[in-house]
């Protein structure tokens, strides 16, 4: 049984989704408590305890051009130095990928998120940032070869745009 885990990353409330026992998944909501640059080494930190024993995180890459790129790009990277650090094995999905694989749609909203996870997982979910991190561990988990259900090969063919970081 290989453990995955997902990671929708951002400063205020980042998404964690990881195997627990043989397929099963936790998800979780980080909710810093430190104010500004200090909640970068708490949200690595945490995110850590929690992937701890996984052989893939995958985590959703961030848009370039948006309004915040440049704090999720300190996330990501206080992250991913904490995952080299422990030698945790990491890699990258772009949204848009990750949204075709859920949904069939590269431009998907975050509730066209939820209902899928709800069609094809029976999980809801009280924000978007744990229900990406969900679809996250499920890609993983296919990446892995070990399929949480099935999706038509079209959604699957999203995975090809997994890059392998470290």
């Amino acid at each position: 049984m290989r453990m995955v885990s997902g990671l929708d990353l951002s400063i205020t409330a980042p998404g964690v989704a990881h195997t627990v026992v043989e397929g099963e998944v936790c998800t979780h909501l980080i909710k810093p408590r430190e104010k500004g640059d200090l909640r970068l080494t708490e949200i690595s930190s945490q995110i850590v305890n929690y992937v701890t024993g996984s052989n893939i995180v995958l985590i959703e890459g961030y848009l370039n051009k948006s309004m915040s790129a440049g704090i999720t790009g300190m996330v990501h990277g206080a992250v991913r130095a904490a995952l080299i650090e422990q030698g945790l094995r990491y890699a990258t999905l772009p949204p848009s990928s990750l949204k075709k694989y859920a949904t069939g749609r590269g431009g998907a909203s975050k509730t066209d998120m939820a209902v899928a996870a709800f069609k094809r997982g029976g999980v809801e979910f009280t924000n978007d940032n744990e229900c990406d991190a969900w679809w996250l561990w499920v890609a993983a988990m296919e990446y892995a070869g070990q399929p949480v259900f099935d999706l038509p090969k079209i959604q699957r063919e999203a995975l090809s745009k997994i890059k392998v970081e470290a």
